[in-house]
């Protein structure tokens, strides 16, 4: 079954009104805001590059407020342990049976604060989950539920006492961005309502996570014509073909830009996905995907430059 025009204007409502509610606790980026809700529906994982208290954690806080969902918020440091985060089996002597206790990966919303200062055994318990939506443990399998979504983060400066994320490992996040510092009349917002301290607590539920599941489902349904499916195979195939890149965009990249733009597609009211979706969501999608050439990275060449020449390169479908 393909999305309705009529299914389409109601997404777009929704989306709008989640979009708004969230910008209320983090003012002035709607276009962050927008994404990383892009990426819960076609339920994906964000990294963000960001220096520190540019609104992270109040993001991840209003996200889970308005769809009604839990959070959390997990530190990563060089000495956490993959079972502090996905949760551990512990013997109970009073019922004589082994009992598995929860880690802070089970919630709808997990914040995972500088993952790239714990151990690289300790960013590897997330790779299951991520992938699969669910955590094994002494064999057992255990679900985290829907919506589930992991925005972790790291900061550019700080690279002391710090694990790279593996390729493996970033191919695992939907998108890659930033939220950036506010312009000085948001600034002066923010500043207005100081003694707000946790401004996502007096935020209502828009709609409910068993709601967000729905949509979720229903952007599924999104019609995207072969040619635009072939200009996405096209522009990955590109990537890994460029000079510059010694790693290009895997197949799992293809799927992701799919996934995402038939969301996008829908949060603008629109059942079929058009190339400019792709256009649009080529940075955030693909650049954390791709894996320079030592010479050409030294030469000045970045992973902007590498994106900015395969969609010039590369022909978008014409409308029939």
């Amino acid at each position: 079954m393909t999305m309705t025009s009529e299914q389409a204007a109601w997404f777009h409502g929704t989306f709008t009104r989640l979009v708004d509610n969230v910008d209320r606790a983090v003012q002035g980026k709607r276009e962050i805001v927008s994404l990383v809700l892009a990426a819960m529906l076609a339920e994906g994982h964000v990294l963000l590059e960001d220096a520190p208290g540019t609104g992270k954690t109040s993001l991840a806080k209003a996200l889970a407020a308005t769809v009604q969902g839990t959070s959390s918020r997990i530190q990563f440091t060089p000495d956490l342990l993959p079972s502090d985060v996905t949760g551990v089996t512990i013997y109970d002597q009073q019922n004589h049976r082994f009992e598995f206790h929860r880690g802070p990966i089970f919630a709808s919303i997990v914040l995972a604060d500088e993952i790239n200062r714990a151990s690289p055994k300790t960013q590897s318990a997330l790779l299951e989950v991520m992938e699969e939506s669910r955590v094994t443990v002494d064999g057992a399998a255990h679900e985290t539920g829907r919506p589930f979504l992991v925005i972790a983060t790291q900061n550019p400066i700080e690279q002391a006492g710090t694990y790279k994320l593996p390729e493996a490992q970033l191919d695992r996040f939907l998108i890659k961005s930033s939220i950036g510092y506010p312009d000085l009349a948001v600034t002066e917002s923010i500043l207005a309502g100081a003694a707000q301290r946790n401004p996502s607590a007096a935020l209502t539920p828009v709609i409910t996570t068993g709601a967000v599941a729905d949509m979720a489902d229903l952007a599924s349904t999104v019609h995207v014509e072969p040619a635009v499916l072939r200009y996405i195979a096209e522009l990955a195939e590109a990537t890994r073909t460029d000079p510059a890149t010694r790693l290009g965009v895997s197949v799992r990249g293809a799927l992701a830009m799919v996934r995402i733009a038939k969301v996008w597609a829908s949060s603008q009211g629109r059942h079929y996905v058009l190339p400019d979706d792709v256009k649009t969501l080529a940075r955030p999608v693909w650049l954390h995907r791709l894996l320079l050439d030592a010479e050409a990275e030294f030469s000045g060449t970045s992973g902007e430059t590498v994106i900015a020449r395969v969609l010039d390169r590369i022909a978008a479908p014409q409308a029939r």
